[in-house]
């Protein structure tokens, strides 16, 4: 029998029925897109450390090397501190930015992380209360050697993590972060002595400073977007969102409506920006006659919008809706993962373009984007990666572009998401045991679809002439992510049983 769990990404109640008696401890290293997941039977309650390429994350409390403890934080903030140390053996300072979302367990991973690093001898600039985006465009306008997020960015409240950046503000590359892995390992540091720690700084208004790095971007037109007079509600999830969204939409002279906009880290709702937990900002809209809603994560690189209807744009057409405006200006090529919807590619071409998908993971789409001189990309999730501003994901930049194209555009929020090609996806997941052989289980399906166009860079995607199905196992939990896209819900559904069904018979 098939030891598996099959649940639906928008049905919670779904997987809690289906939940299996045995739960599974796992830490992920992550090298681009191959994994080793190594399970551990743990009884009651999963209790979860995951350590890969891009950083360290895990629920607070519990024991040590099980949950991401004060101890396993300090280890990790010494590996990634000494790994930076390396890397610049001939500077006399090292300077570090950080900066964290406004989770409940903020303050005290920051304070910690902060002191190990000022313990290795690095002067550390604390941005406070700030969003991912504002700390990667901090790290090279303040001349610093990396950077650390303090954010668990879509999990839910229990999580927190350190998210690893370089000298540019950009996530690590697969060899840096195995670098920082194997000096954790090694528990390799070296402390600095009395006279030779490093130096602690405040720096506040930085979320400030994004704004007007927003503004100044020769796309973003703050007069049409002013003249269009919108009325948008906000849901920043009690996150740091509160403090940047609603600061951007006031200085482009947006009224803007709040909703759980206190940045206190008690999130309202699950804070993935998913239809099923956007249900309150979408009669919201509606009440209050807006002519959008802005939906964004804790830490503020996924962006979500809500038409005039209480409708859902969908988070695949964000990053749809903001390359066309930019297409329609300057022209140029696109990317974005595996994952993400075919209408990418389809505007991508209408501006006579070139689309490519790379493997999952933002890493990866910033080094596709690079190779292939992209002037936008992102991902499916509501991600935007706007070279002219920073390769990250950033949702201030996403919501100034969106409300540029809206407002030259003067169509409605729907209107604008009905001109493009309409695809329907299935989102969908397997969950994993120790005895399920993944890698044969890829192997045998893009053998049985070799007459199909197969890529398996990331796993194994199948593009049928009007659909196509995506393979993987996750980064982040034991299980195998199946995505499928076609031109009607009812047969991205019927895709993906099929697919389900013959992954079954492979593993029975």
């Amino acid at each position: 029998m098939l030891a598996t769990v099959l649940t639906k990404f928008y049905s919670i109640e779904l997987f809690k029925k289906a939940v299996v008696k045995t739960t599974a401890f796992f830490i992920s290293f992550s090298c681009l897109s191959i994994e080793s997941i190594i399970f551990v039977e743990l009884k009651n309650k999963c209790m979860t450390l995951i350590k890969s390429i891009s950083g360290i994350r895990g629920t607070i409390g519990g024991k040590i090397g099980d949950n991401l403890t004060p101890l396993d934080t300090v280890k990790f903030a010494s590996a990634y501190g000494t790994f930076i140390k390396q890397k610049n053996p001939d500077k006399k300072s090292v300077t570090v930015v950080i900066g964290r979302d406004a989770r409940i367990s903020g303050k005290m991973i920051s304070s910690l992380v902060a002191n190990t690093l000022v313990g290795l001898g690095i002067n550390v600039v604390d941005l406070g209360l700030s969003t991912t985006p504002t700390v990667e465009i901090a790290v090279p306008m303040e001349n610093a050697d990396g950077g650390i997020i303090l954010t668990a960015s879509h999990n839910p409240k229990q999580w927190n993590a350190l998210k690893l950046l370089n000298e540019k503000g950009e996530f690590l590359d697969a060899e840096a972060g195995e670098a920082i892995l194997k000096i954790a390992e090694s528990d390799n540091y070296e402390f600095s002595d009395v006279d030779n720690l490093g130096k602690y700084s405040k720096l506040s208004g930085y979320i400030d400073k994004h704004i007007q790095e927003v503004l100044k971007l020769d796309l973003v037109d703050v007069k049409a977007i002013q003249q269009a007079d919108f009325t948008v509600v906000v849901d920043a999830v009690n996150s740091t969102g509160s403090i940047a969204v609603p600061a951007l939409l006031k200085t482009l002279g947006v009224k803007c409506i709040e909703l759980y906009c206190e940045p206190n880290g008690h999130f309202p709702h699950n804070p993935e920006p998913l239809k099923e937990h956007l249900t309150e900002i979408s009669e919201l809209v509606v009440k209050e006659k807006a002519d959008l809603g802005i939906v964004v994560d804790p830490d503020v690189d996924r962006l979500a919008l809500i038409c005039e209807d209480g409708s859902m744009f969908g988070e695949e057409y964000t990053l749809v809706a903001c390359a066309d405006y930019v297409l329609g200006k300057q022209g140029g090529n696109t990317v974005s993962n595996l994952s993400s919807s075919r209408a990418l590619k389809d505007v991508t071409q209408k501006h006579r373009g070139s689309y490519k998908a790379s493997a999952v993971g933002e890493v990866n789409v910033v080094k596709m984007m690079k190779a292939t001189n992209a002037v936008i990309g992102g991902e499916g999730n509501g991600g935007i990666i706007y070279p002219a501003s920073h390769y990250g994901r950033d949702s201030l930049v996403g919501i100034a572009l969106f409300l540029s194209h809206l407002a030259q555009s003067k169509l409605s929020c729907k209107e604008l998401r009905e001109s493009y090609p309409s695809y329907f996806m299935s989102k969908n997941k397997i969950q994993l045991t120790p005895q399920i052989n993944v890698d044969e289980i890829l192997v045998k399906m893009s053998e049985k679809y070799a007459y199909e166009e197969v890529n398996t860079i990331d796993g194994v995607k199948i593009d049928f002439e009007n659909e196509w199905v995506h393979l993987r196992k996750s980064n982040t939990e034991p299980i195998i992510r199946i995505y499928t896209e076609s031109v009607s819900q009812e047969q991205a559904d019927s895709l993906a049983k099929r697919i389900i069904t013959e992954i079954q018979e492979i593993v029975e």
